[in-house]
C-alpha cells in the first residue's frame, strides 16, 4: 500500500537508500519492516516509525513488513498483538500478507545458534546474571573472560540441548557469544544470546523454556525476511557492530544494513513504554485508551485523525541527534486539519438559563446554518430558536469590567445564525447568589444577523434553545502532565501530573443535530474547540463527547505568563 503523502520527502535515511540504488545494492532492492515488541500499545513515536517504514517503502516501490519481536514472553500478550494491527492500520498503512512473528522462526534461531557453537562462536556459560555483569568490565576497563568460555564444543552442544530440553532451572546457563572481551564496545563483550525462561509463550505456549535475546533473533528476522534496510532508533548504534557480526559471521550475504535515526521526545510527553505500563497498572489512567495517553489508541479516542498524526510526523523529519518537539506542533498539525473538515455546531458546556420576554411563548422557528463557512459540501443543518435558550454562564456578568465585549444588562450581542439580543435583568439562585436566569429582548428586525438602523455589536454568542437541545457529558482533556519534561524527575516523574488534565461536565446541552452522533465523529463547537464523540462511551440518547483540542494553543500563554513572573 502507498504512502497517504503525495510529497517525497529527503533526509539521511533516503540519501543512504538513493546510493545504494546507485550502486546497485541489493539489486536496488528495498525492503523494510516495523518491528514492535507486543507488550505493550503503540505510542506517537512509534508512530513516527511506523510512518517512517512504510513511507519509505512505498516511496521506493518496495515493501514493508509488521513483525511482532515477540522473544520474551514475560508481558508479551494476544491482547498486544491485535492492538498494534489495529493502529497501523488506522494510520493508514498496510503490510498485505507480510504479518510476521520473531517466534515464527525460533526454531531456526536455535539452528543459527548451533552453527555458532560448531564453528567456536559460542559457549554455554554457567556464571549468574550478577557475575556476568562483573565480568563484562566498564567503560574503561577490559572485561574478564568467564571461566566457562574455553568448554569444548561437544560439552556446549550437550549443554544446550540440555537447556531446550528444560533440564535446567532458570540462571542455571545462558549461551553467550564468543567475541571479545576486551572491545571498547561493551556490547561485543560476549553477549547472552539465549536464556532459559520457564514461562509460557502466548502464541507457542511451553514449546521452549529457553528464548533468544532481541540482538540476537532481528538481525536474523530482518535476514530471513530479506529485509534491505533495517531501520531503528539512536540507542541501538553501538548495537549495529553485533548486528553485522552474527550476519557476518553465519554467512549472511549482502545483510541488511542497519540505518539509527532520532527517537520522538514530546514535550509534556512521556514516551517510555514502562512507564506508560505504570501510569496504567497504578490507574493514573483509565488504560491503554485513555485520550491523555500519547498511545495511538489514546489519539485515536481523544479524536485525533490519522492524517494529522502523518502530517506531523512528516513535518518534524528524521534526525541524527535527540531533541524535543513541542507538543504544540501535533496539537496544531490536528486544528488545522480538523479546521478544514470538522461540521461547525453549536453546544454550551456550562448554561445559563436566558428568557427572551418580548419573544412569544410557544413559539419556535428555525435558522438554517451551514455546517462549515468554506465547505459547502458538508450541507447544513436547521437550530430552532425559541423564548428560552442556553447560552454560556461565561458570557454573561451583571457588573462587567470596562472591556467585557459580551452580554450584560443594557449591552446587546448578536446570536450566531439569529437575532440581536439585549440584557435586560439578572436573577439570582436566593441559596447561592450565583445568577440563575436573565432575562432579555431581542430585535426582530435582526433576523438576518444585522440591524436595518446599521448598529454594531461587540460579540456574537453561540447558544441553544433550552426545549429542544439535548443534554450531554462533555470530558476536557488537557495535558497529562504540567512539566515540558516530565522524564527529566526520573522515577518521580508522577510530581509533574497536571492534576486539570480533566474536568468532567454533566449538564451540558447540545444543538439537536447531533442526536445521532456517530462514535468516533468530530465537530467543531462553535467558539470552544474540536471534540469528538466518544468511541467508547457515547451512544444516541447518552450523548460523550472528549476535548480533542482548543482552537488555539491555550499552554502558549500559561507560558509566556509564567515567564513574565
Amino acid at each position: 500500500m502507498g504512502t497517504p503523502e503525495t510529497t517525497l520527502p529527503s533526509d539521511f535515511i533516503r540519501d543512504i537508500i538513493d546510493e545504494h540504488n546507485r550502486t546497485g545494492r541489493f539489486n536496488r532492492r528495498v525492503a523494510t519492516r516495523f518491528p514492535p515488541e507486543p507488550n505493550g500499545y503503540l505510542h506517537i513515536g512509534h508512530a513516527k516509525s511506523v510512518c517512517l517504514n512504510f513511507g519509505i517503502a512505498a516511496q521506493y516501490g518496495g515493501t514493508c513488513n509488521l513483525r511482532m519481536d515477540d522473544t520474551d514472553p514475560a508481558g508479551e500478550t494476544m491482547e498486544y498483538v491485535e492492538s498494534i494491527i489495529r493502529d497501523v492500520r488506522w494510520l493508514g498503512f498496510d503490510w498485505e500478507d507480510r504479518l510476521f512473528f520473531a517466534s515464527d522462526y525460533y526454531e531456526q534461531l536455535y539452528q543459527y545458534a548451533e552453527q555458532l557453537i560448531q564453528m567456536g562462536k559460542a559457549y554455554v556459560c554457567s556464571l549468574s546474571a550478577e557475575e556476568i555483569r562483573k565480568y563484562r568490565g566498564t567503560l574503561t576497563d577490559p572485561g574478564k573472560e568467564s571461566p566457562y568460555r574455553n568448554r569444548s564444543v561437544e560439552e556446549n552442544l550437550d549443554l544446550f540441548r540440555r537447556m531446550r530440553a528444560g533440564e535446567f532451572e532458570e540462571g542455571a546457563h545462558v549461551l553467550r557469544a564468543k567475541i571479545d572481551m576486551a572491545s571498547p564496545n561493551i556490547v561485543m563483550r560476549d553477549p547472552v544470546i539465549f536464556r532459559i525462561k520457564r514461562e509460557p509463550h502466548y502464541r507457542t505456549g511451553n514449546r521452549w523454556v529457553i528464548y533468544p535475546m532481541y540482538d540476537f533473533a532481528h538481525c536474523l528476522s530482518d535476514s530471513i525476511e530479506r529485509i534491505t534496510h533495517s531501520i531503528c532508533t539512536l540507542e541501538f548504534e553501538n548495537n549495529r557492530p553485533l548486528y553485522d557480526w552474527f550476519l557476518d559471521e553465519l554467512g549472511v550475504k549482502d545483510h541488511p544494513q542497519q540505518i539509527e535515526f532520532a527517537r520522538l521526545n514530546l514535550s509534556y510527553t512521556v514516551l517510555s513504554k514502562r512507564r506508560l505500563i505504570e501510569l496504567v497498572q497504578r490507574r493514573t489512567v483509565f488504560g491503554w485508551d485513555d485520550p491523555r495517553m500519547p498511545t495511538v489508541a489514546g489519539l485515536r479516542r481523544r479524536g485525533y485523525t490519522p492524517e494529522a498524526i502523518r502530517d506531523f510526523c512528516a513535518r518534524i523529519g528524521v534526525a541524527k541527534n535527540d531533541s524535543i518537539v513541542d507538543v504544540a506542533l501535533l496539537e496544531n498539525c490536528l486544528r488545522e486539519d480538523l479546521n478544514a473538515r470538522a461540521p461547525r455546531v453549536m453546544a454550551v458546556l456550562r448554561p445559563l438559563r436566558v428568557v427572551i420576554d418580548n419573544y412569544p411563548e410557544g413559539q419556535m422557528e428555525e435558522f438554517d446554518a451551514p455546517y462549515h463557512p468554506q465547505n459547502a459540501a458538508l450541507g447544513s443543518r436547521r437550530v430552532p430558536f425559541s423564548r428560552v435558550l442556553y447560552i454560556e454562564e461565561e458570557d454573561f456578568m451583571e457588573n462587567p469590567p470596562k472591556k467585557f465585549y459580551r452580554l450584560a444588562p443594557g449591552k446587546e450581542v448578536r446570536l450566531r445564525y439569529g437575532y440581536y439580543l439585549k440584557g435586560i435583568k439578572a436573577v439570582k439562585d436566593p441559596q447561592t447568589g450565583k445568577v440563575a436566569e436573565i432575562h432579555c429582548t431581542y430585535d426582530p428586525q435582526t433576523r438576518s444577523g444585522f440591524a436595518p438602523d446599521g448598529r454594531k455589536v461587540d460579540a456574537t454568542l453561540h447558544w441553544v434553545s433550552a426545549d429542544h437541545s439535548l443534554p450531554a457529558e462533555v470530558r476536557l482533556y488537557d495535558r497529562l502532565f504540567k512539566a515540558p519534561n516530565p522524564m527529566e524527575a526520573g522515577d518521580d516523574f508522577l510530581k509533574h501530573l497536571n492534576p486539570n488534565s480533566l474536568e468532567v461536565l454533566k449538564n451540558c446541552r447540545v444543538e439537536p443535530s447531533l442526536a445521532n452522533a456517530t462514535p468516533g465523529s468530530r465537530y467543531q463547537f462553535e467558539r470552544t474547540g474540536y471534540f469528538c464523540a466518544d468511541p467508547v462511551d457515547s451512544a444516541p440518547g447518552s450523548l460523550v463527547f472528549n476535548r480533542t483540542a482548543t482552537l488555539r494553543d491555550s499552554w502558549a500563554k500559561v507560558v509566556e505568563k509564567g515567564k513574565g513572573k
